[in-house]
């Protein structure tokens, strides 16, 4: 370990495990060893192993650990550039994984358009292979061709490739229809009962189901005889819940209400996607949805998601922090909206075209032009809130906007445990960015940026991030194992590059 030290690993595994909410005791397990020796590695007291430090990457799905590998990419950012001219939006993660879910709701051929080719996409399609379904990219590359058997093989599932996605959650919905149990891996390490998995399972009651959680499973029973009455409430807005109601919904025969349904962008491409098959939705775009449920789907369609707010976000922020004029084309406006009545009040200029459609036929769009600004920080904190607030994803770049602005300002990320401490990353580039408590940061500007040399965090938008921050930066940086760059993004730095950022990729010898 040449590049960073064992202190630095150590507060790298801490960070990835607390991200997973695993216990030291539970990593020990994993890996097969003591909690003590954990703590020691965490604490930077132990040496650690090559193959030590692969098995620990393994076990928390964090492959930013992966270390003397040739085939582990870095980037090598010369910065301070002014970035100019146009750059496309493309279609949205989010909703690609969802649509892939919902394509076992189809026995007909479901063709998905512009899909974004990236890990994420990757592994869910490496469980639906698995398990029979025949999915083949056209010859360019751009488009997916999905068919499912008769009868899917679930005990035939790639459980590696299952337990690295937390998608995994979405197969229950679209698979609690035709079987009366079934078993799914644990959804990248989350134990039952976890905020992230127990509002599935109060949803999901409604239809019947009922799930037992042993080691590393959950076994998933479903009675098709019994249904609860009235209206199905979430306890939380959350948007995989929101599509898991939606997915169960889809073919029970009649009519199911959602209440306190999130209506974020990937929700509503997925009941577009559902319409289009003949599942009559009311209320889309709205917090109370009405699903009408067709019992048998046999439909060949082809849908193309709508583009991503969150990749608009990433170059709306490239173009604040590196003080440039850009285009940003095909941003879909809604749910950018509050994100930029913000910027506004923080001094930031931009022009807009008028608003056309998506190839989807209901998402608006338009053309962003950014103007070189001086930025103020704003009189109020910002915080994330469910659609139509500022996106959970979005609120991290706000952190290296604030850090160019004149002032403090307070970011609160309520929503993830432990997300807020990866922000601190950008003081290694010379921001002044202080840590209140696990959910609080304080961004003092304007900051001086400066290169530095850093390892990947190990969460996408925070990576992201500091990769911003690195375009900002005068001199040499490097971004070592962007693994979590490339889950969610394709071909991030090479679109930068052609913006005018100075981005070399490369990977240890």
């Amino acid at each position: 370990m040449t590049t960073i030290d064992a202190a630095r690993i150590g507060t790298l595994i801490r960070d990835a495990r607390k991200l997973h909410g695993w216990t030291q005791a539970h990593l020990a397990e994993k890996i097969g060893t003591s909690q003590s020796a954990v703590n020691r590695i965490e604490k930077g007291g132990q040496n650690l192993s090559l193959e030590t430090v692969r098995r620990i990457s393994e076990a928390l799905d964090a492959e930013l650990l992966t270390l003397g590998r040739n085939d582990v990419m870095h980037l090598r950012v010369h910065g301070g550039r002014e970035l100019n001219g146009a750059v496309d939006i493309r279609s949205s993660k989010n909703a690609a994984v969802a649509l892939l879910c919902a394509s076992l709701l189809n026995r007909g051929r479901t063709t998905l358009r512009g899909v974004a080719r990236i890990a994420e996409v990757d592994r869910i399609l490496e469980v639906l292979r698995s398990i029979g379904v025949s999915a083949e990219w056209t010859e360019d590359g751009r488009d997916l061709v999905l068919q499912p058997p008769v009868t899917l093989a679930l005990d035939e599932m790639d459980q590696e490739a299952a337990r690295r996605t937390r998608s995994i959650l979405m197969l229950l919905g679209p698979l609690v229809h035709d079987r009366p149990a079934f078993q799914l891996p644990y959804a990248g390490g989350c134990d039952l009962g976890t905020r992230t998995v127990e509002p599935h399972m109060l949803a999901l009651r409604h239809f019947g189901v009922e799930v037992r959680a042993t080691e590393e499973k959950y076994h998933v029973e479903v009675d098709h005889e019994r249904r609860a009455d009235g209206a199905i409430v979430l306890v939380e807005r959350g948007d995989t819940v929101t599509e898991n109601a939606i997915l169960a919904a889809a073919r029970h025969d009649g009519a199911t209400t959602i209440r306190n349904a999130s209506p974020n962008y990937m929700v509503q491409d997925l009941c577009f996607f559902l319409e289009d098959l003949g599942v009559k939705i009311e209320g889309i775009g709205t917090t109370t949805l009405v699903v009408h449920g067709v019992p048998v789907i046999d439909t060949d369609i082809e849908y193309a998601p709508s583009e991503d707010p969150v990749e608009a976000m990433t170059f709306l922020a490239a173009a604040v922090v590196t003080k440039s004029s850009i285009t940003i084309r095909r941003v879909p406006i809604e749910f950018v909206e509050i994100e930029l009545a913000i910027l506004r009040t923080m001094g930031f200029r931009y022009d807009m075209t008028e608003e056309y459609m998506s190839t989807n036929g209901r998402t608006r769009l338009v053309d962003l032009t950014t103007h070189v600004s001086d930025l103020k920080a704003p009189i109020d904190k910002i915080h994330a809130m469910p659609f139509p607030g500022v996106n959970i994803d979005n609120l991290p770049f706000f952190a290296v906007i604030a850090a160019s602005a004149e002032g403090g300002t307070l970011i609160h990320d309520w929503t993830y445990d432990n997300r807020a401490i990866y922000l601190t990353e950008l003081t290694n580039l010379g921001a002044n960015v202080r840590l209140l408590d696990p959910h609080r940061v304080l961004v003092e500007g304007p900051t001086r940026w400066r290169g530095a040399e850093l390892m990947c965090p190990p969460a996408l938008r925070p990576a992201v991030v500091v990769l911003l921050g690195m375009l900002a930066a005068q001199g040499t940086s490097v971004l070592r194992n962007v693994y979590m760059i490339r889950r969610g993004y394709e071909d991030l730095a090479d679109r930068l590059t052609a913006l005018g950022a100075q981005i070399t990729v490369f990977r240890d010898a």
